[in-house]
């Protein structure tokens, strides 16, 4: 399952900033899941809920907003927002397009305190 692996780079990242801002304890992390991304989002929150522990996210919520995806129809130029995994235009059935947003998992924010906070 690399949903373990996503997470572990996930913290690193966090405890990345939490130190580039003197930062003790991350109390929320948000983060925007593409549907075409790869990533089951129950298995990311199950991962990340077990690796946390040990982390400066150890009382960290993490909040999940899940992407859909963009597709712009190369042959009849219609942007789409799809739910589903697919690439093929609603509108004209067409099988050339383009993927604008939905691939990808990002780092959206970070809430952050420190020690006395």
């Amino acid at each position: 399952m690399h949903e373990y692996s996503i997470v572990s780079a996930l913290i690193e990242q966090c405890e990345q900033h939490a130190l580039a801002n003197q930062a003790t304890h991350i109390t929320r992390v948000d983060i925007k899941i593409g549907v075409m991304s790869g990533v089951e989002p129950a298995l990311l929150h199950t991962a990340f809920d077990t690796f946390k522990q040990d982390s400066i996210c150890h009382n960290a919520q993490l909040n999940m907003q899940i992407q859909p995806l963009v597709i712009l129809c190369n042959d009849c130029q219609i942007e789409s927002i799809l739910s589903e995994r697919t690439i093929i235009c609603p509108a004209c059935q067409s099988y050339r397009t383009r993927v604008l947003d939905g691939e990808e998992m990002l780092l959206m924010q970070l809430e952050m305190e420190q020690d006395g906070d």
